[in-house]
């Protein structure tokens, strides 16, 4: 499949990272050297995984920067694309059945073992990530990742054999001991740190108080418009999340 891919423009990868020369990430096919392997990101677009980092090109110190700057979902979505690819080519070199050497498939986006013939697709993790409310305040917790004074909302990966609904339930039960309801799909969004799919959702408040974790979570707490913490990036789902829920308040309040 590496054979066939022809783009205009290329991002380029070494060791399991985007590279970038001063704040150029985007290359021509002039740029593109000697390749382990080509994948197709977008129409006219490509991701050359180099054998060797080229003078002057330096590894991505600082993704959620260049997502920030995105101008559009359009290129956030092949930014997000590219880094996951790079990750997943260097993180997937080898069979997890026999530990032969993968190689490119021949049709699909996937490395395949010579010797066993297992194939390995790019890695996909799916993760619930969801706002909890309880009239006109919405539930914000920090994390022990999280710099000082930022909350966010609940996150957490879906485990085999969950429903995304039934991960979220568990997810908001363990972190902060309490039990939600009434459960809205509102949008989804790849976030490549390194290969998580977030499922963003709403659910109300049904029982309990909150008890923070004191691992994953340390603090937690109902906020209101004019009470909010430092919050994340307006990128981010979590972002749109609380931001659409204040914006849903106002306008029913003005109607």
């Amino acid at each position: 499949m590496s054979d066939s891919i022809t783009a205009e423009r290329w991002f380029l990868a070494h060791e399991g990272r985007l590279l970038q020369r001063d704040d150029q990430i985007i290359f021509t096919a002039a740029d593109v050297g000697d390749t382990d392997v080509r994948y197709g990101v977008d129409d006219g677009f490509g991701l050359a995984v180099l054998a060797q980092r080229p003078v002057g090109l330096t590894a991505v110190d600082g993704l959620r920067g260049l997502l920030a700057r995105s101008v559009d979902e359009v290129e956030y979505a092949r930014l997000a694309r590219a880094s996951q690819l790079a990750t997943w080519h260097d993180q997937h070199r080898f069979c997890g059945r026999c530990g032969g050497t993968l190689q490119a498939h021949p049709q699909d986006m996937a490395r395949q073992c010579p010797v066993c013939s297992l194939v390995q697709y790019p890695r996909i993790s799916p993760c619930i990530i969801v706002l909890v409310t309880r009239g006109d305040r919405c539930l914000l917790a920090h994390s022990a990742r999280f710099p000082p004074g930022r909350y966010s909302t609940l996150a957490g990966f879906i485990e085999a054999g969950e429903t995304a609904e039934a991960a979220l339930k568990r997810e908001v039960y363990e972190e902060v001991g309490i039990k939600v309801h009434n459960i809205r799909f509102f949008a989804s969004q790849s976030w490549p740190f390194p290969h998580q799919l977030m499922l963003g959702f709403f659910a109300d408040h049904l029982s309990g108080e909150l008890v923070p974790d004191g691992e994953e979570i340390l603090e937690a707490g109902w906020f209101g418009v004019d009470d909010l913490p430092d919050l994340p990036p307006p990128f981010s789902i979590a972002r749109q999340l609380i931001d659409h829920f204040f914006a849903a308040k106002h306008d029913s309040s003005t109607e």
